[in-house]
């Protein structure tokens, strides 16, 4: 199968990619830079040069193309403040791919948030299939209209999937959720919970979540909802306590009303209790985690040599 997969390049992509290739399948990986185009021919990908505001590239790439996976997302501009914006150009990326496969019966593999789902009860794959108040209320709603797009477009003859990752895929070499955290308590001094500390989040290996995206592409029904997660929820107090341990810090509760401050550019997200299971996931894929938890990979203490300046 020749795939075309966008943010191929990125954390998660740049394990997809070779996920797919050792599979057996030819990958086409959008890069938005030479620096990300070298990376990816080295990697054994073909190229495409552009980005997801260029719907127009997108469209002729996916319509040259046996399946796509969606997995570029302007994570700088969200969590720059503007999550509405990279939402809209997220959508009109959906949009331009799935009208280009649209008769098809070929597969797209979209990434989405779990974030917000339910309110403090484990969410499964069937939440969120409806707009709720919940997702409303949250920044992941913006994104979560756009997985009800995908979809939909089972309805149009596409092999349409949601995989809905974690707040934290993590691994050796992530720059995301786990090392902004780290980089917080370093800059404050203390490693921080909201509260009491036990509201949950779901969390990912790398590669477990690579693997999901390939069986996903393969063999994931039109209309189908994954959720790729190894721990369904781990408090964010014993997130705390590790970074803590291993930075030889103090844990501390940080009060609700300045926990937006206190952990910028997360503040929004680290109160959520998200605790959600995989398990319509595994039965239908025969996927199983077999990457660490994320408490034992943050004590595998890379995580804070990339922290240290």
């Amino acid at each position: 199968m020749r795939v075309f997969v966008t943010g191929a390049s990125g954390w998660i992509g740049s394990a997809v990619v070779p996920e797919l290739l050792a599979a057996g399948h030819d990958v086409v990986g959008l890069a938005r830079s030479g620096e990300s185009a070298d990376k990816l021919r080295i990697a054994g990908a073909d190229v495409v040069r552009g980005d997801v505001d260029h719907p127009e590239v997108l469209a002729k790439a996916a319509d040259e193309s046996d399946g796509v996976v969606h997995l570029a997302f302007q994570h700088e501009v969200a969590f720059g403040g503007d999550f509405a914006s990279a939402a809209a150009a997220d959508r009109r990326a959906v949009e331009a791919m799935g009208d280009a496969l649209r008769g098809s019966d070929r597969p797209i593999v979209v990434a989405g948030g779990m974030v917000g789902l339910t309110n403090g009860r484990p969410a499964t794959e069937d939440d969120g299939l409806l707009p709720s108040q919940e997702l409303r209320a949250n920044p992941a709603g913006l994104r979560a209209a756009t997985a009800l797009l995908t979809l939909s477009l089972r309805g149009v003859a596409v092999r349409s999937s949601v995989l809905r990752l974690p707040p934290t895929v993590h691994g050796d070499g992530d720059h995301g959720f786990m090392a902004t955290l780290v980089g917080i308590a370093r800059e404050r001094g203390v490693a921080g919970f909201v509260g009491d500390g036990t509201n949950r989040w779901p969390a990912v290996h790398r590669s477990d979540a690579a693997r999901l995206a390939r069986l996903a592409l393969e063999s994931a029904p039109a209309g189908t909802v994954l959720h790729a997660v190894g721990d369904e929820g781990v408090a964010f107090g014993k997130i705390a306590e590790s970074i803590g341990r291993h930075l030889r810090l103090d844990t501390k509760s940080i009060a609700p009303d300045v926990a937006v401050d206190h952990f910028f550019p997360l503040g929004r997200f680290v109160a959520l209790d998200s605790p959600t299971t995989a398990t319509a996931t595994r039965e239908l894929l025969g996927w199983e985690p077999t990457g660490p938890g994320l408490i034992e990979d943050l004590d595998q203490g890379h995580y804070f040599e990339m922290a240290r300046p």
